[in-house]
């Protein structure tokens, strides 16, 4: 995924209501961008650490700009817009780049699925092949050198993972796909301090037949792509 126009760096002041943050711009002027993530983004806010972001020429939008990428105080970077993650995995799937999940003819997005009203973020589909549901997840928490997942408790991902384990007992692939989005975190562990809950389903859904994987991204402010394959550790 290219980002075009060039995203435009600014210095971190704050983020607050959730989805705004404000930034200093090279000249010393100020904006406030457009958050584009639900989470607590624990570990990922470093104010007076540059920030990149994209804009818009959208005359309906209430604010024109909108936060991509955070620089960590080592130099790494994040990818905040947590909305990329499924276009990210739809664009690895096209190249070939996720070996596990090749060998398909059809991709479709947000189909309704399972009995808990959800929708699965990619279904795959092939002649003479089960049904492949997949759940993206965007994995940016790092701690002690520890990618972890979820960043606060979260009822959302424990309904998918109930809703995957319902598929693989109906005899289709299901499929938990964690995108690494921070250049820093290595292997990805389900957060028991955070959502315990979530890990114990974590184990019983991998007991019960879903597969987990996890890609790296690789990020810089001219693009971000899935690159590889890391461990999850469960």
């Amino acid at each position: 995924m290219h980002f075009s126009p060039a995203l435009k760096p600014g210095k971190l002041l704050k983020r607050y209501k959730r989805f705004l943050a404000d930034v200093q711009l090279e000249d010393g002027s100020e904006i406030t961008l457009h958050c584009p993530n639900t989470g607590s983004m624990r570990n990922c806010l470093f104010p007076g650490e540059t920030v990149w972001f994209s804009s818009s020429n959208n005359p309906k939008r209430k604010y024109a700009h909108t936060w991509e990428l955070m620089t960590t105080p080592t130099g790494g970077l994040i990818g905040i817009h947590s909305g990329n993650a499924n276009a990210l995995v739809e664009e690895a799937l096209n190249k070939g780049i996720i070996t596990e999940l090749t060998g398909y003819d059809s991709l479709s997005r947000e189909v309704k699925y399972g009995d808990e009203n959800s929708r699965i973020d990619i279904l795959l589909e092939a002649a003479q092949k089960p049904a492949c549901y997949i759940e993206v997840k965007s994995c940016t928490l790092l701690e002690d050198g520890q990618g972890y997942f979820p960043d606060a408790v979260s009822l959302r991902g424990q309904k998918h993972l109930r809703e995957l384990m319902h598929m693989a007992s109906l005899g289709h692939r299901a499929v938990l796909l964690f995108v690494v989005q921070h250049t820093d975190i290595m292997s990805v562990a389900p957060a028991a301090h955070i959502d315990p809950e979530y890990a114990n389903l974590l184990k019983k859904a991998i007991l019960s037949g879903v597969e987990v994987l996890a890609y790296r991204c690789e990020i810089s402010p001219d693009e971000i792509h899935l690159a590889q394959s890391c461990p999850v550790r469960v």
